[in-house]
């Protein structure tokens, strides 16, 4: 039977959601909403106590701010007065006070990475963190013996070590023929497939992004001439060889692929990458009851992208001049009967979400304003749930409140076509 702990999805779709770590949101007092949040930032308000002031924070003055009335937190170098936010946030102080007085840039990233905190707390910003400087380890090696070093393997194990990172590490490459650029990643694992591979080609700049586990490798460069919307991408899953065909809209010869930008060939922890967004266009809007609706987004063309079984996406927005993310899990379209798919002339990917719309819910009000055709901003796909987890199961439990329902369905459907030694689910 398959447990499923609340973090693994993190029922989207609803006002009351469990974050990862298990938090829950908590009833906000009356007036106290996100919005009243950003009508008070732009209040013209001191929140930060310092009449504007910017200093530099050292560990020892971060740690006396440290209560309900005077809670300083450090996030990523910067520290901010939270102070006025305790009644505003969703968490509940509590789980502020956490992080009251030191650097909360850990527990910030296990619950909230995909909150743009500086659009949300720039007014109570208060300086920078002043970093006390880290003496350089003394290097043994330097005094021993020569042939002491080479014993100890301080020599070799550095030459084996780099061997070895060269074997399992990405690599990318790129030809060109008269029409078509084709840029080559080699992954060096087995098993790849579309669901790993994450493709935007916009305004020159093309950006390919594979999940290897829990790590990224990306390939980012500002392309040296233009390319059609339109692209195709192979994915040969025994040997992990990922192909990326651009189409020229010159037929002229390219005297490199372009121009590196600041995260290209790069591999790092999928939490440490950031989250990338594209415009997405509402292609339709489907009531299913009196206050929740499906929504059809449509990806660009110049997008190539797939949603995993348990996994989510972000959608931001602008709101009042504050950037507003949430997020919601994709499902399959054929949940209200007599269902009908929006047409599409061009047949490009579509995302599915079904959306509760809260009378006083800020987010989803200006979300059920959209029209036809308005654009909104979707993330990459993210998520630590695995096929793997279910794929030999013969009972499956399945256990949903309200829009948290909306999770289940793509794995309901997995497991009902592809689990071949299931049972019994519940």
């Amino acid at each position: 039977m398959l447990n499923v702990p609340p973090q693994a999805f993190p029922a989207p779709g609803s006002q009351q959601r469990v974050a990862a770590g298990g938090r829950t949101k908590v009833p906000l007092k009356p007036g106290r909403s996100l919005m009243d949040w950003i009508r008070l930032t732009k209040s013209g308000k001191d929140l930060t106590g310092l009449k504007g002031r910017l200093i530099e924070v050292t560990e020892d003055e971060l740690a006396k701010h440290n209560k309900k009335e005077d809670c300083w937190i450090c996030i990523r170098g910067l520290v901010y007065n939270v102070t006025p936010y305790m009644e505003y946030h969703p968490g509940g102080e509590d789980e502020l006070m956490k992080a009251a007085g030191t650097d909360g840039t850990d527990l910030f990233e296990q619950v909230h990475r995909w909150v743009n905190y500086e659009s949300m707390l720039k007014e109570c910003l208060v300086g920078r963190m002043a970093f006390k400087p880290i003496a350089a380890p003394k290097d043994i090696s330097s005094t021993l013996p020569e042939e002491k070093k080479q014993l100890n393997g301080m020599l070799s194990e550095r030459e084996v070590l780099g061997a070895s990172a060269r074997d399992t590490t990405p690599s990318y490459d790129w030809f060109q023929t008269d029409d078509l650029i084709t840029v080559v990643i080699y992954t060096k694992q087995k098993g790849m497939n579309a669901e790993l591979v994450i493709v935007d080609c916009q305004d020159k700049r093309l950006r390919g992004e594979i999940i290897l586990d829990d790590h990224s490798y990306l390939v980012e460069v500002d392309l040296d001439h233009e390319v059609q919307d339109d692209f195709a991408v192979n994915i040969a899953e025994k040997v992990g060889k990922v192909e990326i065909i651009l189409k020229k809209k010159d037929r002229i010869q390219w005297k490199m692929l372009g121009l590196p930008l600041e995260s290209h060939n790069t591999l790092i922890r999928c939490t440490e990458r950031g989250l990338f967004y594209r415009k997405c266009k509402l292609i339709s809007k489907t009531e299913v009851t009196h206050d929740t609706k499906l929504f059809c987004f449509m990806l660009p063309k110049s997008t190539h992208l797939q949603v995993p079984i348990g996994q989510h996406l972000y959608l931001k927005q602008i709101i009042a001049g504050t950037e507003v993310v949430k997020p919601y899990t994709p499902l399959l379209p054929f949940l209200p009967l007599g269902f009908k798919e929006p047409f599409c002339q061009d047949g490009a990917p579509r995302i599915y979400l079904m959306i509760k719309i809260y009378s006083c819910g800020l987010f989803t009000q200006a979300l059920d304003h959209l029209q036809i055709g308005d654009d909104i901003s979707v993330s990459n796909p993210e998520g630590n749930f695995k096929k793997s987890q279910v794929e030999a199961l013969e009972d499956l439990f399945l256990l949903a409140a309200g829009t948290g329902f909306t999770p289940m369905v793509k794995l309901l459907n997995f497991a009902l076509t592809k689990v071949d030694c299931l049972r019994y689910v519940h």
